[in-house]
């Protein structure tokens, strides 16, 4: 089951760069930023809201809060370069150099997660590599 939700994050993250490409004509990345942001904010707690997931807020450890808090710095950093590059790139260039962070994944969470990197894995993150290689240059 767990791949269909991965298939339908590819299909939004896609939609998302187009979208977003169409959105950011002549007006401020980082205003942009803010204003899908405040979107995704209003959908995440809605959705915390309708599936009665604030029951769990109080569960959350101190390692909880600062790993989440983390990475939504790192989102924020991301979609913010993002934006930007996609101001100034295509998307056919912008977005497959985005999917490197596959690629970076794999590599960071057998260094910091101890996952094992499978010869699967590994080939796989190198064809992703290579792909963006062709596409870019």
């Amino acid at each position: 089951m767990w791949w269909i939700y991965a298939l339908l994050s590819a299909l939004f993250a896609a939609l998302t760069a187009v979208l977003a490409k169409a959105g950011i004509k002549g007006v401020n990345t980082d205003l942009a930023t803010a204003i899908r942001t405040v979107v995704i904010l209003f959908v995440a707690w809605g959705l915390v809201f309708w599936r009665g997931g604030i029951d769990s807020l109080p569960m959350l450890t101190r390692q909880n809060w600062l790993f989440l808090i983390c990475s939504g710095l790192a989102t924020g950093f991301s979609w913010i370069f993002y934006f930007k590059a996609l101001q100034l790139g295509k998307v056919s260039q912008v977005a497959p150099v985005d999917k490197l962070s596959v690629a970076i994944a794999i590599l960071l969470s057998v260094i910091f997660l101890g996952e094992v990197l499978t010869w699967k894995a590994a080939i796989g993150a190198i064809l992703i590599i290579g792909g963006t290689l062709v596409l870019i240059l």
